[in-house]
């Protein structure tokens, strides 16, 4: 009996140990792995650049004084449409004192000649009148009355220039109203009333008084890349996309690209600028960031596959190309050769060495997990 049980016993563990053997050579085994497949498709592949910058008006006029002094009053604000000549705002002129003093000596003196000349003027006149003196007598002396009186109102004229910035005779020319230079919007007033400014002369650019564009007629600026720059021509179409306008897409075409590039963050730029077609009644703000769409080139309707299909060896590229019959366990490949032509970045075309039939290897297919039992509440 004891015989027994002691072959029994070496059986059980027998048994458990091949079990065992048996359960870890299974999990050890490898499962056979299944690709996904792909074929090729149909479709129009475009290579675009893209260009950021910003939208401005093509006219942005900066008004500035050609007087200095105090901003007295300012007549609009921004926002608002102004033409050609339209008063913005009026300078108080600050004098100078050494100015304004020599001016008014002048006059005293201007004066004083005035009333000198004026005497012997009437003198001369009642003597004339009685046949005393010639008629030529008579002339020299209403002339230099009148350059008397002449003299006294240049005088009194360039002290009002002084003190007021304008005189009597000419005060639509006066150099306190600030106008504006063009019709278009007013951007920005950056002064306002009471603030100090300086006239724009040779030495100082002058302190701007209002900011002036023309609304209509907006431009996109922005930089391409030196390895793109060459494949971009004047008069190409550029779609617009304004960060702040999500909507909507602009047209817009190519005007200018700079001969000389400029170095940024270690690669050299190049500007280029595009005429904005803006729809009737359509408005955009100066200053908005924008992103230009460049269609550099272009193959419609073409044999297609994406580029994560596609090993390269050298200069050669290859895909692998389902053989078996079936797309699940087993599967068989073969490396084909192609040959590619253009790409967006996601999808390429190839010109040669595969057919509409062929199946492609693709990523490995992922497991989906088993759910488990669901949690009681």
């Amino acid at each position: 009996m004891k015989k027994f049980f002691r072959i029994l016993i070496w059986v059980i563990i027998a048994a458990a140990f091949l079990g065992t053997l048996a359960f870890l050579a299974s999990k050890s085994k490898k499962k056979p792995v299944v690709y996904e497949i792909h074929k090729p498709t149909k479709i129009d592949i475009v290579k675009k650049t893209i260009a950021t910058g910003s939208v401005l008006p093509r006219k942005e006029i900066q008004i500035k004084p050609q007087i200095s002094g105090i901003v007295q009053e300012i007549y609009l604000e921004a926002g608002q449409m102004v033409k050609e000549g339209q008063v913005i705002a009026r300078i108080k002129v600050i004098p100078d004192m050494i100015s304004l003093n020599a001016a008014e000596s002048r006059v005293k003196q201007a004066e004083l000649n005035f009333e000198n000349e004026k005497l012997k003027f009437e003198r001369q006149q009642q003597l004339y009148k009685k046949n005393v003196i010639s008629e030529s007598e008579f002339q020299n002396a209403e002339l230099a009355y009148n350059s008397a009186n002449e003299e006294l109102q240049t005088a009194k004229n360039n002290l009002d220039i002084i003190k007021e910035g304008v005189n009597r005779k000419a005060e639509t020319a006066t150099n306190t109203l600030i106008r504006s230079t063009i019709s278009g919007m007013l951007l920005d007033i950056p002064v306002k009333e009471g603030n100090s400014v300086i006239q724009s002369n040779n030495f100082n650019d002058g302190t701007t008084i209002a900011i002036v564009a023309d609304m209509t007629d907006m431009i996109f600026e922005g930089k391409v890349d030196e390895t793109e720059v060459g494949k971009i021509v004047e008069g190409m179409p550029l779609k617009l996309t304004i960060g702040a306008i999500e909507s909507e897409r602009f047209d817009a075409n190519l005007e200018y690209i700079s001969p000389k590039g400029v170095e940024e963050n270690g690669a050299i730029q190049f500007d280029i600028k595009a005429k904005v077609e803006l729809k009737k009644n359509q408005f955009i703000r100066s200053g908005y960031s924008a992103n230009a769409e460049i269609e550099l080139e272009r193959r419609d309707s073409v044999m297609a596959i994406t580029e994560g299909l596609i090993t390269f060896s050298a200069d050669t590229a290859f895909v692998q190309v389902l053989t078996s019959d079936s797309i699940t366990i087993p599967q068989t490949f073969d490396k084909r050769k192609i040959e590619i032509g253009l790409s967006d970045g996601i999808n390429i075309e190839v010109t040669e060495g595969l057919s509409w039939d062929d199946l492609l290897k693709g990523e490995p297919k992922k497991e989906e997990k088993k759910k488990g039992p669901q949690a009681q509440s």
